[in-house]
């Protein structure tokens, strides 16, 4: 009795070996998984790529208003005031654009003293710690933004994130320094940061 389920196993081995009619599925099955998170991947690092974009062009062109002394004179011209002026250059992330932006302007007295300035990281990042001096004429001032972006690839995220404490968020950050042009009004301005 043996031999016989013996040599039936060996045929059914035999049988199961050179079967092609599930081949297809079977090797799909194994190369699906890496392929899918190759794609998402690149999807995610993409995201990030142009959500930073987006962010350096919102920024600098927020920050010309301050270079040009515009945003100072003007009724408008607090920090939340600056922030949706940013928020407005992001118009694709509009809905989440005003809870996960922070906005850090500071004033200098010589582009020497920025590298003073470091930029917070992702794993301590505290949005009370921003400042907001946007200087007055011919001041040098730094202007930083801060953007939370949520990581959405599985595994992926805990690669990419730099927030800590498996939150799955990406501080995505961008700068830009400048002199303020010689405006001719006297500014209300903020406090020295």
């Amino acid at each position: 009795m043996r031999p016989l389920r013996l040599s039936c196993l060996r045929a059914a081995a035999a049988r199961f070996a050179h079967a092609e009619r599930g081949a297809t599925a079977v090797e799909f099955s194994l190369i699906s998984i890496p392929f899918l998170m190759l794609i998402f991947g690149v999807i995610e690092l993409a995201m990030v790529f142009m959500v930073t974009t987006t962010l350096e062009t919102a920024t600098e062109h927020a920050s010309r208003q301050i270079r040009t002394g515009a945003f100072q004179t003007s009724a408008a011209n607090t920090k939340a005031d600056f922030k949706a002026l940013v928020c407005s250059g992001m118009t694709w992330l509009s809905d989440s654009c005003a809870a996960n932006l922070h906005v850090d302007v500071r004033t200098f007295g010589s582009f020497g003293n920025l590298a003073v300035a470091q930029p917070q990281p992702g794993s301590t990042f505290n949005p009370a710690t921003t400042c907001w001096s946007p200087g007055q004429p011919s001041d040098i001032v730094l202007v930083r933004t801060y953007y939370q972006w949520r990581l959405f690839t599985p595994l992926l995220d805990r690669a990419l994130e730099n927030m800590g404490g498996g939150s799955g968020m990406r501080l995505l950050s961008t700068a830009t320094a400048f002199r303020n042009e010689p405006y001719s009004d006297d500014p209300p301005g903020g406090a020295a940061c």
